[in-house]
């Protein structure tokens, strides 16, 4: 079948559901009572983070292997990633007790090959190759081809669409009352599609917002260019909606489906992270925050509606916490760094601490290196600021001292370079 000739029909997301049966009970669909407060709406979060892997993807990786053919099981399955799908289809294979091979590159972290090995126990076989996702993906599809092994790809396939669309039959049947928004992330396109397919059919009036961030808005660049559209570069922080490609199923649907798409920047996925663990004791991965991130850019549309937000996956590495710190910091305008050049004299850091930091600055990076037969010297300084509008007066202040800076948080290159 065509891509543009592919829908999602009830019936069939209904036979993926009684499938997803045999291993899932629905998963929470609850108001946020914060969250609503802040935006004035009932905001109810569908909390696909509490799946026995965490995410959604277990639904279209179950769905789709359960209905290959004896000899198919016989020979196995295949897929590549580096992440959630690697789990689902893992889980999915121990369960129905068949052979899986797992490609994942040879930079995966270690805790997400615990968590697929965990999973998967006996019945996977996980292959580190590769340096990226793409390396794994081309060796993981040639030896599908050569050893005559299904490959289970990870969003873009009918199959794969109508078991993550169950997400949005659970919705209507849980919410009381009919939703006015739901926003839902998006990656290559599987689970935006399939939850749009299903809610368009079932509740019209309801409205699908797609969520992408800023550095993988591959959906957006294909729908306004009018054709599936392979982005140049993508910012993998958002690992899991990191595509560089979305699929041709995938965009079909959401050409038909999607109201609207919101691009939402790398640092306010960070501040939703932050927010929701320190406010609600929620823990999400980049992916699963994003749905919740768009509501700042929907804010006064989505006073007093219902509104459901899919919380797609809680896979968080707690090594990133610092890193996301960070990139919330900078969002904010509460984290600023700087190249100055100060005086190489006895006393010039305690001026500049004195007469430039307000009282609640802080300086949180620190690095120089004394050079010999100069009056002056770089200095690279990150400080934190306790409002963003103690920016303006930090720049006064260092200006009225006659500090040299160059200012590093608009310069990437430089910034990555050096930071």
């Amino acid at each position: 079948m065509e891509p543009r000739d592919y829908f999602p029909q009830l019936h069939k997301i209904s036979e993926a559901r009684m499938v997803l049966g045999e291993i899932l009970s629905p998963t929470l669909l609850a108001p946020n009572p914060y969250l609503g407060r802040k935006y004035n709406a009932n905001i109810l979060l569908k909390r696909e983070d509490l799946q026995i892997v965490r995410s959604y993807k277990i639904r279209g990786a179950y769905n789709k292997i359960r209905h290959l053919s004896a000899e198919q099981m016989k020979c196995g399955v295949v897929c590549a990633s580096a992440g959630n799908h690697a789990q689902g289809v893992a889980f999915s294979c121990n369960k129905l007790g068949i052979k899986g091979y797992i490609y994942m590159p040879e930079t995966t972290p270690k805790q997400k090959i615990q968590q697929v090995r965990m999973f998967g126990e006996d019945n996977v076989e996980i292959i580190l190759t590769g340096d990226n996702f793409d390396a794994a993906n081309k060796s993981a599809r040639e030896f599908a081809q050569k050893e005559g092994k299904t490959f289970i790809p990870p969003f873009d396939d009918p199959q794969i669409i109508e078991g993550q669309a169950t997400i949005g039959m659970e919705i209507l049947q849980e919410c009381k009352g009919v939703p006015d928004y739901i926003f839902v992330p998006i990656g290559g396109g599987g689970l935006a599609s399939g939850v749009g397919a299903c809610i368009k059919q079932m509740s019209p009036s309801t409205k699908i917002i797609g969520v992408e961030p800023a550095g993988a808005a591959g959906m957006k660049c294909s729908l306004e260019a009018g054709k599936v559209t392979t982005l140049d570069k993508v910012d993998n922080f958002v690992d899991g909606a990191a595509v560089r490609r979305v699929g041709d199923y995938t965009f079909e649907i959401c050409k038909k489906v999607l109201d609207d798409i919101v691009v939402v920047p790398e640092g306010a996925v960070c501040s939703t992270i932050l927010e929701m663990y320190n406010r609600n004791a929620i823990v999400v991965e980049p992916a699963g925050a994003l749905s919740v991130a768009a509501l700042d850019f929907y804010a006064e549309k989505i006073k007093g509606k219902n509104v459901v937000c899919v919380i797609s996956g809680s896979n968080n590495d707690i090594t990133r916490m610092e890193e996301i710190r960070e990139r919330s910091l900078l969002y904010s305008g509460l984290k600023h760094y700087f190249i100055i050049r100060m005086a190489q004299r006895s006393g010039a850091l305690l001026s500049f601490v004195r007469d430039v930091l307000g009282p609640k600055d802080d300086i949180t990076y620190f690095s120089y290196i004394k050079k010999t037969n100069r009056e002056q010297g770089p200095i690279i300084i990150g400080i934190e600021l306790s409002s963003p509008g103690d920016f303006e007066p930090l720049i006064h202040r260092m200006e009225a001292n006659g500090i040299v800076y160059e200012y590093l948080n608009n310069n990437s290159d430089l910034f990555e370079f050096l930071i």
